[in-house]
């Protein structure tokens, strides 16, 4: 019966890489694989599992609870998304990112690559890779009207900010997971990870400068300055200093972040009616639709890519099946046991990512190894969780959020930008295996 699963996992999992050649939204494969994974678990009561970090070995639980479990660390993730997409939509609202835009007076696509590929490394060590990619990728639309082009940036983008979250804490879940489990430490994670980080994400910027989207001037980047109001300079002021104020709120309550970041659109929200100068309520309901064009927030709500959102509820949880049956427990084991070099298998799992969520595989690990804090193999976990998803574009949360943004297709990004990825990947490891035999 296991194989059945792995089959109806395998099978959605085309599905959505040929979402374009089918012409089916992604979404569809991604809820029908959920349910249907679910569903033959609780048909034929197939036993399910959560993993005991200490023991190191599997409990057996009912199939009730561990799915209300997945589903209750899904929903931090798309409450958090939700949040973090509304209140970018909402300085979209009052052209706050037009102040962003100003500051970019170069027209060679080799400079705009680098500023917006340090912008991403820099911000998603700040305010995670999901919200900085979310945040780039609404820049780029306003900066780069021509499609194909776009499509470049936002794949290098992807890149970047994967590889900017790795050396931060709160820069990537996978890392934050390491770290509330007390596996890394803050400045040893710096230490560790932050050079290999930037290797990750010059050498393939670097090697993209010289392809071909890459040559010449953009001719019709809008610099009009004219967009450009007080109040939407201080709503991005606000916004972003609101996204950044989410792991703080994190480290002094001990709260999940999306409860920051719930609290952070409550704020940004509330500024937001101010200026707009409206009285509107979001639970109210207008038949007239007049007072939904003088929201801010409610304009915000409706731009949300809602598709992605529940693409991300059903890729997550059917992840969560194959983990709850114990697959990914038992894959874990199996790698430990027939690679001699456990570093190689940080690597494997990096890799993995980029097929299976980093999300379950780095919590496999965390059950699997028994190394000690700040030990090499956790901070090359993190890295390699961090990293390895950006190879395909469904194999991380910021490459997922940026297909929803601007409908990258898979074998287009596989084909264009998953090569770059994996060198950038490649080099990443190889810095960091050198920095730990001769000089860490």
């Amino acid at each position: 019966m296991e194989t059945i699963l792995l089959g109806i996992f395998i099978t959605g999992y085309l599905l959505i890489t040929l979402e374009h050649s089918l012409k089916i939204d992604k979404l569809i494969p991604a809820l029908a694989m959920m349910a249907f994974l679910w569903a033959v678990i609780a048909i034929f009561h197939i036993p399910v599992f959560e993993v005991d970090t200490e023991l190191r070995e599997l409990i057996p639980t009912k199939t009730k609870k561990i799915m209300a479990y997945h589903l209750a660390h899904t929903a931090e993730i798309l409450i958090f998304l939700l949040g973090a997409m509304t209140i970018v939509e909402i300085i979209d609202y009052y052209n706050g990112f037009e102040k962003i835009k100003a500051f970019i007076r170069t027209k060679s696509k080799k400079r705009l690559l680098w500023i917006f590929a340090i912008l991403a490394f820099i911000l998603s060590a700040i305010i995670d890779n999901l919200t900085a990619t979310i945040v780039l990728v609404t820049i780029l639309q306003k900066v780069i009207k021509e499609k194909k082009l776009r499509l470049w940036f936002a794949g290098l983008v992807v890149i970047a900010a994967n590889a900017g979250g790795a050396w931060s804490p709160i820069g990537d879940v996978t890392t934050t997971m390491l770290w509330i489990a007390e596996k890394v430490t803050v400045p040893m994670l710096l230490y560790y990870v932050f050079i290999p980080s930037v290797v990750c994400m010059v050498v393939p910027i670097y090697i993209a400068t010289f392809l071909k989207p890459f040559q010449g001037n953009i001719n019709n980047i809008d610099n009009d300055e004219s967009k450009i109001t007080k109040v939407g300079t201080t709503m991005l002021y606000l916004g972003l200093i609101s996204i950044v104020f989410v792991p703080i709120f994190k480290v002094l309550t001990g709260l999940q972040p999306y409860v920051g970041m719930m609290l952070s659109l409550a704020v940004v929200a509330t500024f937001a009616e101010i200026y707009s100068g409206t009285k509107f309520s979001i639970t109210a309901v207008d038949e007239d639709n007049i007072m939904h064009s003088q929201s801010p927030v409610h304009s915000a709500l409706t731009k949300i890519e809602l598709p992605s959102i529940l693409f991300f509820l059903g890729i997550l949880m059917a992840v969560a099946a194959l983990e709850s049956i114990g697959y990914l427990f038992e894959f874990a084991q199996y790698l430990e046991e027939v690679i001699p070099d456990i570093r190689i298998v940080a690597g494997l799992l990096g890799l993995g990512s980029a097929v299976i969520d980093n999300v379950p595989l780095v919590a496999a690990s965390i059950g699997m190894f028994s190394q000690p804090i700040d030990d090499s193999l956790w901070h090359l976990i993190a890295f390699a969780a961090g990293t390895g998803g950006s190879v395909l574009i469904i194999g991380s949360a910021a490459g997922v959020v940026a297909m929803g943004m601007e409908k990258i297709e898979f074998f287009w990004y596989l084909k264009k930008i998953g090569w770059l990825a994996f060198i950038g990947f490649l080099a990443g490891m190889i810095t960091f295996v050198l920095m730990e035999t001769y000089i860490l």
